[in-house]
């Protein structure tokens, strides 16, 4: 096994914290990040009682589980529409925009090589602290390894052809689809073994489901393929891949409770964008397979960015729904936070602590800017929005359109309130050109020369 780590999010409440700043008993933290799993891409109704906001065939009791027992988020977020970015946000707490949509895109990555991430605080509030990630890595362009940024264990450099997704395969029953059970397997051992050495724990669970290609086991699909078919979800193949993920999740669950983790334990469950909108060989579905959420992944439309969000932790009351705004830029501060840390956060980070908000499901996150901003250019179709209150900015650089959408009254993004609406239109388009412009980021689709991807370290 390399000396790395991987991506879910369980943390543990802080106890006793000594006049030295050090812990009698430091939180854990496990965080699955699923992967192209779309708001509605579970059993779990995101809102609770819209029947709308749940998958229509999938069936995913684990998650119903976690969710009945921890916090879930009707407005959770991805710091972007795709994998990369997204995993790198997490890492640092930092919007895209702030590195991988650079204009000098070339220095990020020696910029990005020297920053506080997770690893490094969490070693700086504790030596203790064992730190993992198991499963898709994926820092593409500069192929820059887990153990590179300071994990102890990890399965090396990954990408998606790590998981199956080789634009060949698929969809086929197969032992280890999606390498589910592997990952599980390593993020079992190391729960156990930090269990008996008393070790306090950073684990990162980053599945490779439901990312194309479709793989999963042979009893699952023949579980669902005897259920009817949703309208907007109907393939049995990819319904036994999501419920294989599900099972995963469930292993991990049930390992906390068994060893009696969960009183200083903080889980997290999110996927690192929305879902697709087309899946090859699924019938042709009745409604949008991410209804009702507009649009898919690679955009920054509801559909592409709001992801499915639970948390379960120490002193967060069972079966609770906030409806504050979060994302994964959050989860960098608020394990600072819950892990004790001491010195002064970066201050180029643009999430906040979602302490608070875990405790009483209400509290604003206070982060150093009032919004949630959402970036990209650099080899995709360039596109921004910015969330600041109930409002929504979507900004389409290429055709210089803006529009506005209040997301308290319409989720679905179906009416647009720029032409009614131009001071406020005007308000957020100033605030988001000046974030962007002070990140330096990039604002035209470039080309940037990768690196060989059969060289990676």
């Amino acid at each position: 096994m390399h000396r790395n780590c991987t991506l879910i999010i369980v943390a543990g409440a802080i106890f006793g914290l000594s006049r030295t700043g050090q812990s009698a008993d430091r939180p854990n933290f496990v965080l699955i990040v699923s992967d192209d799993q779309s708001w509605v891409g579970s059993s779990v109704s995101m809102i609770p009682g819209d029947s709308r906001t749940r998958s229509d065939y999938f069936q995913t009791p684990h998650l119903e589980r976690l969710a009945a027992m921890g916090m879930r988020f009707t407005q959770g977020y991805a710091p972007a529409a795709s994998c990369c970015p997204t995993r790198r946000a997490i890492q640092v707490g930092q919007a895209p925009a702030r590195h991988e949509y650079q204009t000098d895109q070339k220095s990020w990555t020696k910029t990005y090589r020297q920053q506080l991430n997770i690893p490094r605080m969490l070693k700086a509030a504790d030596s203790r602290y064992q730190t993992a990630h198991f499963g898709k890595w994926d820092h593409r362009y500069d192929f820059l390894s887990p153990s590179e940024q300071g994990y102890d264990f990890s399965d090396g450099y990954t990408g998606n052809n790590t998981g199956g997704a080789k634009k060949s395969g698929g969809p086929a029953a197969t032992p280890d689809p999606k390498r589910i059970d592997t990952i599980t397997d390593q993020a079992l051992h190391l729960i156990d073994r930090c269990h008996h050495t008393k070790t306090p724990f950073f684990l990162q669970i980053s599945h490779y489901a439901v990312h194309l290609d479709i793989y999963y086991n042979q009893a699952t699909l023949d579980r669902t393929a005897r259920r009817t078919p949703g309208r907007k979800h109907n393939m049995p193949e990819f319904a036994a891949m999501t419920e294989d993920l599900d099972t995963a999740v469930g292993r991990i669950l049930d390992r906390l409770v068994q060893l009696d983790l969960l009183q200083n334990t903080w889980l997290i469950f999110m996927s690192d964008n929305g879902g697709r909108n087309w899946i090859p060989d699924a019938p042709k579905p009745q409604e949008h397979r991410n209804a009702p959420l507009r649009d898919g992944k690679h955009s920054f439309y509801e559909g592409g960015i709001r992801v499915p969000f639970v948390v379960l932790g120490p002193n967060v009351s069972p079966g609770t729904v906030s409806d504050v705004p979060v994302s994964g830029v959050d989860l960098f501060p608020t394990l600072a936070d819950l892990a004790g840390y001491d010195r002064p956060l970066p201050n180029n980070i643009d999430g906040g602590s979602l302490r608070q908000v875990l405790q009483d499901g209400k509290a604003p996150v206070q982060r150093p800017a009032p919004f949630l901003v959402f970036h990209q250019a650099v080899q995709r179709k360039p596109m921004s929005a910015l969330r600041m209150g109930n409002f929504k900015l979507v900004k389409l650089w290429q055709t210089n359109r803006l529009e506005l959408f209040d997301l308290s009254r319409d989720l679905s993004e179906t009416n647009d309130l720029s032409a009614v609406m131009p001071e406020k239109t005007n308000e957020l388009h100033t605030i988001l050109t000046g974030y962007l412009n002070a990140v330096g980021a990039e604002t035209r689709r470039t080309q940037v020369k990768k690196k060989p991807s059969a060289t990676p370290p």
